[in-house]
Protein backbone atom coordinates (compact mmCIF):
# COMPACT_ATOMS: atom_id res chain seq x y z
CA UNK A 1 0.00 0.00 0.00
CA UNK A 2 1.18 3.85 -0.49
CA UNK A 3 2.24 6.22 2.60
CA UNK A 4 -1.37 7.69 2.75
CA UNK A 5 -5.02 6.31 2.41
CA UNK A 6 -4.67 9.68 0.38
CA UNK A 7 -2.95 7.62 -2.90
CA UNK A 8 -5.70 5.77 -3.37
CA UNK A 9 -7.55 5.74 -6.22
CA UNK A 10 -11.02 4.24 -5.01
CA UNK A 11 -10.73 6.96 -1.90
CA UNK A 12 -9.93 9.82 -4.60
CA UNK A 13 -13.07 9.00 -6.26
CA UNK A 14 -14.88 8.65 -3.00
CA UNK A 15 -14.30 11.88 -2.57
CA UNK A 16 -14.96 13.00 -6.06
CA UNK A 17 -18.28 10.64 -5.72
CA UNK A 18 -18.95 12.85 -2.56
CA UNK A 19 -18.29 16.48 -4.13
CA UNK A 20 -20.94 15.36 -6.98
CA UNK A 21 -23.47 14.45 -4.54
CA UNK A 22 -22.81 17.87 -2.31
CA UNK A 23 -23.49 19.29 -5.55
CA UNK A 24 -26.47 17.85 -7.16
CA UNK A 25 -28.50 18.35 -3.66
CA UNK A 26 -27.66 21.83 -3.78
CA UNK A 27 -30.67 21.81 -6.03
CA UNK A 28 -32.85 19.75 -3.89
CA UNK A 29 -36.04 21.35 -2.89
CA UNK A 30 -35.41 23.57 0.14
CA UNK A 31 -37.99 20.81 2.18
CA UNK A 32 -35.51 18.18 1.77
CA UNK A 33 -32.31 19.92 3.37
CA UNK A 34 -33.22 17.47 6.63
CA UNK A 35 -34.29 14.79 4.66
CA UNK A 36 -33.24 13.24 1.54
CA UNK A 37 -30.34 16.10 0.92
CA UNK A 38 -29.31 15.44 4.33
CA UNK A 39 -28.91 11.60 3.68
CA UNK A 40 -27.26 11.25 0.89
CA UNK A 41 -24.26 13.78 1.78
CA UNK A 42 -23.70 11.42 4.78
CA UNK A 43 -24.22 8.77 3.17
CA UNK A 44 -21.44 10.03 0.27
CA UNK A 45 -19.00 11.12 3.66
CA UNK A 46 -19.25 7.95 5.11
CA UNK A 47 -17.74 6.28 2.16
CA UNK A 48 -14.48 7.92 1.99
CA UNK A 49 -14.45 8.29 5.67
CA UNK A 50 -14.28 4.58 5.91
CA UNK A 51 -11.95 3.50 3.13
CA UNK A 52 -9.51 6.33 5.17
CA UNK A 53 -10.25 4.84 8.58
CA UNK A 54 -9.77 1.33 7.43
CA UNK A 55 -6.58 2.01 6.01
CA UNK A 56 -5.34 3.26 9.12
CA UNK A 57 -6.47 0.47 11.34
CA UNK A 58 -3.84 -2.17 12.99
CA UNK A 59 -4.76 -5.19 10.77
CA UNK A 60 -5.96 -6.57 6.93
CA UNK A 61 -9.10 -7.73 8.66
CA UNK A 62 -10.14 -4.19 10.74
CA UNK A 63 -9.57 -2.70 7.18
CA UNK A 64 -11.61 -5.18 5.36
CA UNK A 65 -14.30 -4.38 7.90
CA UNK A 66 -14.45 -0.56 7.27
CA UNK A 67 -14.53 -1.59 3.56
CA UNK A 68 -17.66 -3.47 3.66
CA UNK A 69 -18.87 -0.53 5.59
CA UNK A 70 -17.98 1.76 3.03
CA UNK A 71 -19.34 -0.65 0.12
CA UNK A 72 -22.85 -0.53 2.88
CA UNK A 73 -22.54 3.18 2.55
CA UNK A 74 -22.36 3.26 -1.48
CA UNK A 75 -25.50 1.20 -1.60
CA UNK A 76 -27.29 3.67 0.30
CA UNK A 77 -26.09 6.42 -2.20
CA UNK A 78 -27.24 4.66 -4.89
CA UNK A 79 -30.27 3.47 -3.56
CA UNK A 80 -31.26 7.37 -2.58
CA UNK A 81 -29.73 8.38 -6.19
CA UNK A 82 -33.07 5.93 -7.12
CA UNK A 83 -35.45 7.87 -5.50
CA UNK A 84 -34.01 11.45 -6.06
CA UNK A 85 -34.54 10.19 -9.98
CA UNK A 86 -38.15 9.33 -9.56
CA UNK A 87 -38.46 12.39 -7.52
CA UNK A 88 -36.97 13.96 -10.17
CA UNK A 89 -34.51 16.33 -7.80
CA UNK A 90 -31.57 17.13 -9.42
CA UNK A 91 -30.30 17.77 -12.79
CA UNK A 92 -30.08 14.19 -15.11
CA UNK A 93 -26.41 15.34 -15.79
CA UNK A 94 -25.42 15.73 -11.76
CA UNK A 95 -27.43 12.55 -11.12
CA UNK A 96 -25.59 10.81 -13.86
CA UNK A 97 -21.83 11.92 -13.35
CA UNK A 98 -22.86 10.83 -8.80
CA UNK A 99 -24.13 7.55 -10.72
CA UNK A 100 -21.26 6.76 -12.44
CA UNK A 101 -18.87 7.63 -9.27
CA UNK A 102 -20.51 5.36 -7.22
CA UNK A 103 -20.35 2.96 -9.77
CA UNK A 104 -16.79 2.78 -9.80
CA UNK A 105 -16.27 3.30 -6.31
CA UNK A 106 -18.58 0.05 -6.21
CA UNK A 107 -16.74 -2.00 -8.46
CA UNK A 108 -13.27 -1.14 -6.48
CA UNK A 109 -14.50 -2.21 -3.51
CA UNK A 110 -15.34 -5.16 -4.44
CA UNK A 111 -11.90 -5.85 -6.27
CA UNK A 112 -9.80 -4.83 -3.26
CA UNK A 113 -12.21 -6.66 -0.90
CA UNK A 114 -11.67 -9.32 -2.97
CA UNK A 115 -7.68 -9.37 -3.52
CA UNK A 116 -6.94 -8.50 0.28
CA UNK A 117 -9.62 -12.08 1.53
CA UNK A 118 -6.87 -14.04 -0.65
Amino acid sequence: MGASFKDLVVWQRAVQMSLAIYKLTSSFPPSERFGLTNQLRRASVSVASNIAEGYGRSTKGEYLLFLGHARGSNCEVQTQLVISEALGFGSEQSRRLAESLSCEVSRMLVAIMNKSQR
